[in-house]
């Protein structure tokens, strides 16, 4: 019996910023303690190659498992490890701080790769005014 897998991956889709993101516009993260947090790894990641990856390739590389994992790694073991990190559910980007903390959309596009766009761009809004692009938000980071 094959495994399942979940995936993060949503297609044709635009991520708005979380109704109670603080950020009036995309605010680079910023590094903590000189480390990078998964915000600083996964801006860094989409902002430097817009609608490269999919959202299960960087939430997988920002993952604690995809840091993990040398850069010269096995394609083969690099493999295995992604198989077993998606085969349990994950957090989409959705739950990324990059919508919930730092005003940025993200849009996946009909083959489900992603970009990013600050919510203060014109880009943004007219994604966000486009009857054809599914409409989702970030998690908000309070209750309401």
């Amino acid at each position: 019996m094959a495994k399942v897998l979940h995936s993060t991956n949503c297609f044709n889709t635009l991520i708005r910023v979380a109704e109670d993101c603080p950020a009036q516009r995309g605010e680079e993260p910023q590094l903590r303690g000189g480390q990078p947090t998964v915000a600083v790894l996964q801006y860094r990641m989409i902002a430097g190659a817009p609608y490269k990856y999919t959202s299960d390739d960087v939430v997988f590389a920002t993952s604690a498992a995809g840091r993990a994992l040398d850069a010269k790694a096995a394609k083969k073991a690099r493999c295995l490890a992604r198989e077993t990190f998606f085969s349990r559910g994950q957090a989409c980007m959705r739950a990324s701080p990059l919508g919930k903390r730092f005003g940025w959309g993200v849009h996946a596009d009909a083959e489900g790769r992603i970009a990013l766009y600050a919510v203060d761009s014109k880009r943004y809004q007219a994604l966000a005014a486009d009857p054809d692009i599914a409409q989702v938000r970030a998690m908000r980071s309070k209750r309401a």
